[in-house]
């Protein structure tokens, strides 16, 4: 407060007072404070939906795949280690039958029953020319009718015989092919992990897994998983900020001009329903045009990511108003929109009045 000259004369001991100069200080600090704070809340703000997730694959095919057992048995030898490379094919583990006779006896009752379906073939021929010779004979007139029925029953309990032993083949084959098939292959290129030691020298059963194939050429996205609130306005195309596990990041998620060690991505896919705890996965790809993501032996398959996916861009201060409300992103834009479009049927119904 300044006084006159009037008043300083009438009050010198007044006059002389001087503020602090720390409270001086002080007051212009907070003063630059309150109109600094009051022009940030009018800095526009990049909406974000940030999720966690993991790197990960689009094809079924490049993704760890499990080896089992196709027969029971006993697990006589591993051909790999864990860390191996094999290429497709390769063999991984031999299974055995516990009995050790058992293809032996497998092949002793084929050759049964191939001997046993060539006497029958035999016994039909034969059969068959009981009944053109009696058909013969009835159609002169010099055998019964009932004798010519008696070949033809014959051959009909021949033909039966003959099925069912063919089936007796099939079931043999099949057997044949299951304990031949004892050497369990990959099925793709990839490296070995995940054996299972335990099952060495362990009866097993049919689908009992032994290793697991994880393949290293492959071509990599990110699944993350977003907070349903915000999934609604997460489509296809939207811009993605990741960061990478292992990797040293910063990153503005409303500024994302002053992100550093931040990679570029792009939605692919939203999936249609949400897991049991609530959260939507989706899909994003590596964004054309944009820095490439790490080498695979940086980032491998299942590496954990953070990423941001990018909204539209609002005042700061409308940003922490739908934070404290808890509103998702967008919040009543959608509904002046919806306002917008429910108006223009009742344009285009004037419109067409007046032109009639």
């Amino acid at each position: 407060m300044t006084l006159d000259r009037a008043q300083a004369e009438h009050f010198p001991s007044l006059a002389q007072l001087r503020p602090p100069r720390l409270v001086t200080t002080v007051a212009w600090l907070i003063l630059l404070g309150v109109l600094l704070v009051l022009a940030i809340l009018f800095v526009p703000w990049q909406q974000t939906a940030q999720g966690g997730g993991q790197v990960t694959t689009l094809s079924a095919q490049d993704r760890a795949r499990d080896v089992s057992s196709l027969v029971s048995g006993r697990v006589a030898e591993f051909y790999v280690r864990d860390g191996d490379h094999v290429r497709a094919g390769d063999p991984i583990v031999r299974v055995v039958d516990v009995d050790p006779d058992f293809l032996a006896r497998l092949a002793g009752e084929k050759a049964q029953v191939e001997a046993q379906i060539a006497a029958v073939q035999q016994a039909r021929a034969t059969a068959m020319i009981d009944v053109n010779r009696t058909s013969q004979l009835y159609a002169e007139g010099l055998a019964a009718r009932r004798d010519y029925e008696q070949t033809q029953i014959k051959v009909a309990d021949v033909d039966a015989k003959l099925a069912e032993a063919r089936a007796k083949l099939k079931q043999i084959e099949i057997k044949l092919a299951q304990s031949s098939a004892q050497i369990v292959s990959a099925p793709r290129e990839g490296r070995v992990q995940d054996l299972n030691a335990a099952a060495g020298g362990a009866l097993i059963s049919s689908g009992t897994v032994l290793a697991t194939i994880a393949p290293e050429n492959i071509t990599r996205a990110v699944e993350l998983y977003v907070d349903g609130r915000d999934v609604p306005l997460v489509e296809p195309g939207r811009s993605v900020r990741l960061e990478f596990e292992g990797f040293p990041a910063f990153q503005f998620s409303g500024w994302p001009a002053f992100a550093v060690g931040i990679y570029d991505g792009q939605v692919r896919s939203v999936d249609p329903t949400p897991r049991t705890d609530g959260l939507f996965r989706i899909l994003v790809e590596q964004a054309p045009g944009k820095t490439a993501w790490p080498e695979r032996r940086f980032v491998r398959q299942g590496s954990k990511v953070l990423g941001w996916v990018q909204g539209d861009t609002v005042p700061v201060w409308y940003e922490l108003w739908r934070q404290l409300n808890d509103f998702p992103l967008n919040f009543g834009q959608d509904q002046v929109a919806g306002k917008g479009e429910a108006k223009a049927p009742k344009d285009d119904k004037s419109s067409i009045e007046k032109k009639k």
